[in-house]
């Protein structure tokens, strides 16, 4: 891509940043989970610094290049001189000069130290392009979190919604049958104050909700729309594209993870940089062509012209052991940017073994949940129909209804946890952008070609991943069954004497 391209404006940004023919497009009265990402690409201010940034990169190598031309300077002067001369009889002389000067100087020899900062610079340009893809995954990942987070507590205070609406039957319920004399005084008090409790994490919904509204906003640019895409088509989209195992996904996170590139490019930039310092050891050559012409020129009594070609050079021979010490203190950032880039691998490796694992364990937990919460549901509507009928207590009616809303809960906050943990996963693996159909930054294209970390790798990062231990169910069960043949008095009950639950009202979990 050429340079010019890369002066875009701020309203234009996002078709840099994605490349999709339906990236520049108005978005549509849903808002999905690709359209937040795109609008927070194309309005983050730590997107954009970034993307400056690596323009600042490509600017500054173009400065140091331009030691390899020559130099041009134009000089004219006037003015008067006096000089006196000591003899015998001390002579002053004063002459009025005038004159203009072209010069021309031509670098031919500093030590590489102009070739290898234009190697150090081109590094540093490469390590900003790598730290733009990085926001940019992170950014996409961030607006990930935040389009999840605003559908997770707009389901919460609905859930929050309907247990106040419970418990305030339960109220109202209790209350007509105090003043009937069903019900004691002390009934009415333990239901109202279940009702505050209900009030209250209602109130706190509504508080998280406002947050992450906020954050949404920060974040995309905008307020969240009133009609968000549903959870179960985003997650869907997100489930493809991962590895089986985990030891495969973080060997595609620390091989294609544009941090550790970045860190790489770090390394080698401080290696150049090494090098470029020891040219100071060595001298500067220069040719240096000048020619002149004026009156008194030079201050040179009745010349009108002056040429001039020489060659010159500069060797410093001592100047405090500066030079030394530059060295040394460059091969320290050297050894710290090799530091930096061991530890760039090993966070990028545990956040991709951590996603992975995450999104295993709460695909795991969802089926567990929704039968959990299945079962209370069931248990909650036969403990009100033997309350209506005073067959059931009611704290035991209570309890239900905060373990049914508990339940709930874990299973909200579980279904849109696995989806930004598929997102986590995506985004450890640099792929996030892609999977939701937007393209990344390219910059220019010759940067990123054929790119390779080779011998620059981490050393202290294998790519390895931690096992996950399942428990065996088996064993489990067999201590289960244990307990159960050593308790005494106990004997199973016959399947025929299990009396079966009362139907529920909604046999289903109520979608989040």
């Amino acid at each position: 891509m050429a340079f010019d391209s890369l002066q875009l404006k701020a309203p234009v940004l996002a078709c840099l940043l994605m490349s999709g023919s339906l990236a520049c497009l108005p978005a549509s009265a849903q808002v999905t989970l690709r359209s937040a990402v795109e609008k927070a690409l194309s309005n983050n201010p730590e997107v954009t610094a970034r993307l400056n940034a690596y323009r600042a990169s490509i600017d500054a190598v173009s400065v140091v290049n331009g030691g390899w031309r020559p130099r041009v300077d134009l000089s004219a002067n006037a003015g008067r001189d006096e000089t006196t001369v000591s003899t015998r009889s001390p002579e002053t002389q004063k002459i009025n000069r005038s004159g203009a000067e072209l010069s021309l100087t031509q670098l031919l020899w500093d030590g590489m130290g102009t070739r290898n900062e234009t190697r150090r610079l081109g590094h540093e340009r490469l390590s900003r392009y790598f730290e733009l893809l990085d926001t940019t995954e992170q950014t996409a990942l961030e607006a990930a979190r935040t389009h999840y987070d605003v559908l997770r507590y707009r389901r919460l205070v609905q859930l929050a919604e309907d247990n106040y609406v419970q418990h305030k039957h339960s109220l109202l319920q209790v209350q007509s049958r105090v003043k009937a004399g069903v019900s004691r005084g002390v009934d009415f008090e333990q239901v109202n104050a279940r009702l505050a409790l209900a009030e209250s994490n209602l109130a706190t919904e509504q508080a998280n909700l406002h947050d992450v509204t906020a954050r949404y906003q920060r974040i995309v640019g905008e307020l969240a729309a009133k009609d968000l895409s549903g959870l179960d088509a985003e997650t869907s989209v997100l489930k493809q594209g991962l590895p089986v195992k985990a030891v495969e996904a973080v060997q595609v996170a620390l091989q294609r993870s544009p941090a550790i590139s970045g860190a790489v490019e770090g390394v080698r930039a401080g290696r150049a940089a090494v090098t470029a310092r020891e040219a100071a050891f060595q001298p500067r050559v220069e040719a240096r062509v000048r020619t002149g012409a004026g009156h008194n020129f030079d201050s040179v009594s009745n010349q009108t012209r002056s040429n001039t070609a020489e060659v010159v050079m500069n060797w410093n021979l001592y100047n405090g052991n500066v030079d030394q010490a530059r060295v040394r203190q460059q091969v320290s950032v050297l050894n710290q940017a090799h530091d930096l880039r061991d530890k760039a691998c090993r966070d990028v490796r545990q956040t991709t073994e951590i996603a992975f694992n995450d999104t295993r364990k709460l695909t795991e937990q969802l089926g567990y949940l929704a039968r959990n919460e299945l079962s209370i549901e069931k248990a909650k509507d036969a403990y009100r129909q033997q309350f209506d009928i005073g067959q059931r207590s009611l704290l035991d009616l209570l309890n239900a209804e905060n373990e049914l809303y508990t339940a709930r809960r874990a299973h909200v906050n579980a279904k849109h946890d696995l989806g930004i943990a598929f997102a986590r996963t995506h985004a450890a693996m640099n792929q996030l952008t892609s999977q939701v159909g937007l393209a990344k930054p390219l910059g220019d294209t010759s940067d990123a070609a054929g790119w390779s970390a080779g011998e620059d790798g981490a050393g202290r990062c294998p790519a390895e991943a931690v096992e996950t231990v399942s428990p065996d169910r088996s064993v489990l069960d067999a201590k289960a069954e244990a307990l159960t043949a050593a308790a005494p008095g106990v004997a199973a009950p016959a399947p025929a004497t299990v009396a079966p639950l009362a139907p529920a009202k909604n046999k289903a979990p109520r979608a989040p």
